[in-house]
């Protein structure tokens, strides 16, 4: 199998280790990848933003820059959530109708990819901690991905996984939500670190870095003893 992979830009300049892992996970499945250096945003930030002119011109581009009809696979389920749930609205009955299709019918988060597509949820990684797991609200809500990510835990060896009050209540990310409303989005965060901490983990891990970065900011700000980590980052260490 060939696939593409969707590197959202905030992994791209934030988290590149994230993509790499990522890549490393699919090959150890056999999977032949390919990534196009051209590829840029998807437009999510611009389109939630209410600048939809922007977010298709954005998208136009995207939608470019996949043009094969195989898979794309992407360490994000707010991005590809977004690119599955609202291209539609820009696209709709536009030169792009069927390019846009093919796109959202082909495009997968990569846990979703890895247990429903692959097959595969014992990748032989070893990751001595406990973790705690936080469902993003684009993961849950509009990707609607629960237990993928779970069963891929649950097979890596030396982790021990222990679920948080209100694992599906929001960290206060929200793009641009954390800018605009900074007092709500950081009491926000400091409800979901202070779950995490309950537990006794040493890692929060996530579908999505977004989330993580905002919570590690809190965590760093407060000079707590825990730390975040991505999925594709835990399922690549230990081989």
């Amino acid at each position: 199998m060939t696939v593409d992979v969707f590197i959202p830009c905030f992994v791209d300049q934030i988290y590149p280790q994230t993509a790499f892992n990522m890549i490393k996970v699919l090959k150890k499945c056999g999977v032949e990848v390919h990534y196009n250096e051209k590829q840029t945003c998807c437009g999510q930030m611009a389109f939630n933003s209410g600048f939809w002119d922007e977010a298709k011109s954005i998208g136009t581009k995207f939608i470019r820059d996949f043009p094969h009809n195989r898979p794309v696979v992407g360490p994000s389920a707010s991005c590809v959530g977004y690119v599955k749930n609202y291209y539609h609205k820009l696209f709709y009955n536009s030169s792009l109708h069927n390019e846009y299709k093919q796109l959202i019918k082909n495009i997968y988060e990569f846990s979703d990819f890895m247990v429903n597509v692959l097959k595969k949820e014992d990748l032989g990684a070893k990751f001595e901690a406990k973790v705690t797991w936080h469902d993003s609200c684009a993961a849950l809500r509009e990707y609607g991905i629960k237990e993928e990510p779970r069963k891929l835990l649950a097979k890596v060896q030396g982790l021990e996984l222990i679920e948080m009050e209100e694992t599906d209540v929001c960290c206060g990310f929200g793009g641009t939500f954390a800018v605009k409303h900074e007092p709500i989005s950081t009491a926000m965060a400091e409800q979901k670190v202070e779950h995490a901490m309950k537990t006794g983990a040493e890692y929060i891990v996530s579908t999505d870095s977004s989330c993580l970065m905002h919570q590690y900011a809190y965590i760093t700000k407060h000079k707590l003893p825990l730390k975040v980590i991505h999925l594709a980052d835990v399922l690549a260490a230990g081989w």
